[in-house]
């Protein structure tokens, strides 16, 4: 029947299909910000539906990522962002977004001309006009505190808008105008990323991957994110299993640990008759001689010598 709501059919009847959601999980901005939006009647949209919100910052283009539920929310954090979707993109909305880039590339220009003439030592990287007009958002970099009263009242003289100045860093920068990483994948920042924590050379060296600057590195020059990923996983492993040059009893015999894979969680040990072999954590019967730290203390969790042979 028209206009009734779909039903499907298991085996004790018929079952009334869920009612569409009011709340989506939306990205916006050319930071890509992530908030939850509410609709204000039930309607169906497929992630990657383009829409038109209105956020804290005015009405702004977007796109819908999925639904809002429980977990969305508490991956978001106390960083989720709260507007309202006002209706899906249209053609006209279509047509205004092109007119808006073109107007952003003439403010870029024209920010830039200012910039120079007010002596100011800084780098404009990206500027943003609100869908709605509301205002301009101009990101710079720098390296000081820089007085830009003067430059902001000539933009908005020339543009008769709100003029936001934001000053970003690196990470930021990539975020706003990188495109693809060496893994051929576009950035993570720039994709998945609502938060960038800081990664650390310590992250690198537990995965053994290289060390060079310039293979370990991201567009933003800085350690790549992704070396943050599995970096637990390592962690967790490199506690529980032998460390290099720990004496162990193993089903070969016993040996000495001089190499170690954690990820695949494998050992290399070079038994008493000389043979290097390479076996699995199950293999080792016995720990005899641990690794210690610094501080005398085991760096593996609990006692570990009495393992069962089975």
């Amino acid at each position: 029947m028209s206009g009734s709501s779909p039903t499907t059919v298991d085996e004790e009847g018929p079952v009334a299909a869920a009612a569409p959601p009011t709340r989506y999980v939306v990205r916006y901005g050319s930071q890509r910000h992530l908030g939850e939006f509410s609709l204000k009647s039930p309607e169906d949209l497929p992630r990657g539906t383009e829409i038109v919100v209105r956020s804290d910052r005015g009405v702004e283009w977007g796109v819908v990522l999925c639904a809002a539920g429980e977990r969305s929310r508490e991956v978001l954090g106390d960083k989720n962002r709260r507007g309202r979707i006002l209706r899906r993109a249209n053609e006209d909305d279509q047509r205004m977004r092109d007119e808006i880039r073109d107007r952003e590339r003439e403010a870029f220009g024209g920010c830039g001309q200012l910039v120079e003439s007010h002596k100011l030592q800084m780098q404009l990287v990206d500027v943003e006009q609100l869908f709605g007009g509301e205002r301009l958002v101009f990101y710079y970099l720098a390296e000081e505190r820089i007085d830009f009263r003067e430059l902001v009242k000539d933009l908005a003289k020339r543009y008769r808008t709100r003029i936001e100045m934001r000053q970003i860093g690196v990470r930021d920068e990539a975020k706003l105008l990188a495109d693809y990483g060496d893994c051929g994948r576009p950035v993570c920042c720039n994709t998945h990323l609502h938060q960038m924590p800081p990664v650390s050379m310590k992250m690198a060296k537990i995965q053994k991957a290289t060390l060079d600057p310039n293979k370990i590195s991201g567009r933003c020059g800085r350690l790549k994110c992704c070396l943050r990923y599995e970096y637990e996983t390592y962690a967790e492993a490199k506690k529980e299993l032998p460390r290099s040059g720990t004496t162990v009893v193993t089903k070969r015999g016993q040996g000495r640990v001089v190499g170690v894979d954690l990820l695949s969680r494998t050992l290399v040990v070079s038994l008493e008759d000389a043979r290097r072999v390479v076996m699995q954590e199950s293999e080792i019967v016995t720990v005899v001689q641990n690794s210690r730290g610094r501080d005398g203390s085991s760096k593996r969790g609990g006692d570990k010598s009495k393992r069962d042979p089975s």
